[in-house]
Formats: C-alpha cells, structure tokens, sequence
C-alpha cells in the first residue's frame, strides 16, 4: 500500500504524519532520516492494527499542489 505522508519542517527538525493513519507521527532531524522513520513507524502502525483486529483502512488521501 501507499500512503500520503505530510512532511513539515521546524526550526530544528522535521515531522512527519500519515492522515490516513491517525497517529501514526515520526520526528527527526533531517528529512532523510524523517522519512525512514515514518516508514518504520506506518509498518509498526499496520502491524498492530491487524494484531487488534482492526481493518487497515485503504489509502484515500491525495495531494495537490495549488500554486498562487
């Protein structure tokens, strides 16, 4: 599965949240390291979903970039 990952960057770090999957957070300090940590975090995140016997919801988030 694919899921949108929203990526914000602070001051000093960057933080990353999957919509489709609340809760589901990582945050680092570069954007590399946000990355692969979100991908860790979304594999925990299914994983103990199914464990609890919750269905994994498709991915339904898009992106669009509006420019102005």
């Amino acid at each position: 599965m694919q899921y949108v990952v929203i990526i914000e960057s602070g001051q000093n770090s960057y933080g990353a949240y999957v919509p489709d999957l609340p809760g589901c957070v990582a945050i680092a300090t570069t954007k590399e390291e946000v990355l692969e940590l979100i991908r860790e975090a979304i594999e925990l995140h299914l994983e103990s979903m199914r464990e609890e016997g919750i269905s994994i919801p498709e991915p339904s988030s898009t992106i669009e970039y509006v420019q102005v």
